[in-house]
């Protein structure tokens, strides 16, 4: 395992399960449990995200089949929490379209067998083409949420108390807003309900073997789709330019995704209003947060203008 990956890990609190040391301590045994369980050979180096390890492997026995004539797959094992508890009902509504394929899964483990994909993702396409893909997998991915799944209305409810109650990290009036905003969303029609990704952004799409692009680590819940544009505009910051270009560069993109997603555009700069109050408030928390805070300020402005 890299080392930085050890130390990030390790310094994760319990959050309902297990501390990131404790975790990170048993992951080698946890591993070699599941590989011999499963039946898996590994075939490769193992990836690491912000909390989970992604070991790409072949299948050797009787469920080899389910990976087709490559009998590749990619085994991933996520460090216990409330995000990761639910990725692999998402997954198995979604059952390959629009996302990545779900084999097999050990919820008690947080361990999923997931179809092999590219390393490809829209990271490198031209932004407005990425906007276009993202637009079309959300229209895609839209379905009814799994009954199990965190609500967007709980998360709504708690920020129209907690912004309204957050230390002025920025101008008090974006907090009040976005505080208000939060209690409407929730309230007024339409409120459709439906399966969200939530962190769908340009490295979370991958090129795969059977369709041009795939949808991967979901951080599900249920509620409404508009509420998904926003990690589209706060990722790939540094190429939104500078004074007026910025607001254009922004607008731009969430009509892009509206458009192909068949997103109601007031909502979708609605939401991310309060979701980029939000991320400002906890980018407060860190020492280093001050770079975060002033692109939520920037992005909250470029959705009233």
């Amino acid at each position: 395992m890299p080392a930085h990956f050890v130390q990030r890990v390790s310094s994760y609190p319990a959050d309902g399960y297990v501390s990131g040391e404790d975790w990170v301590d048993d992951l080698p045994r946890l591993l070699a449990d599941l590989l011999a369980e499963w039946e898996l050979e590994p075939i490769g180096q193992a990836m690491t995200g912000v909390c989970s390890i992604a070991l790409p492997v072949r299948l050797l026995g009787s469920h080899r089949e389910l990976a087709g004539v490559s009998e590749e797959a990619v085994l991933k094992v996520s460090w216990p929490h409330p995000e990761a508890a639910t990725e692999a009902l998402a997954l198995q509504v979604w059952n390959g379209h629009g996302a990545v394929r779900l084999y097999r899964a050990d919820p008690t483990r947080f361990a999923m067998l997931l179809e092999h994909l590219h390393h490809r993702d829209l990271h490198r396409v031209d932004v407005d083409t990425a906007c276009e893909v993202i637009g079309g997998l959300l229209g895609t991915l839209r379905r009814p949420p799994h009954p199990r799944l965190p609500r967007l209305v709980d998360y709504a409810e708690r920020q129209a108390v907690e912004l309204r109650a957050a230390p002025p990290v920025m101008p008090r009036r974006y907090l009040d807003q976005a505080a208000a905003l939060a209690r409407e969303l929730v309230t007024r029609p339409p409120v459709e309900d439906r399966l969200l990704h939530t962190d769908l952004h340009y490295g979370n799409v991958l090129g795969a073997y059977r369709a041009p692009w795939l949808v991967i680590d979901p951080k599900p819940m249920a509620g409404d789709p508009a509420f998904e544009v926003a990690p589209s505009l706060w990722n790939r910051a540094d190429e939104l330019g500078t004074g007026s270009e910025i607001r254009w560069a922004l607008r731009r993109r969430l009509e892009i995704i509206c458009e192909r997603a068949g997103i109601d555009e007031g909502r979708a700069r609605a939401w991310t209003i309060v979701r980029e109050a939000d991320n400002a408030v906890e980018a407060a928390q860190d020492p280093d947060g001050h770079d975060r805070v002033s692109l939520a300020v920037m992005i909250i402005k470029a959705m009233n203008d």
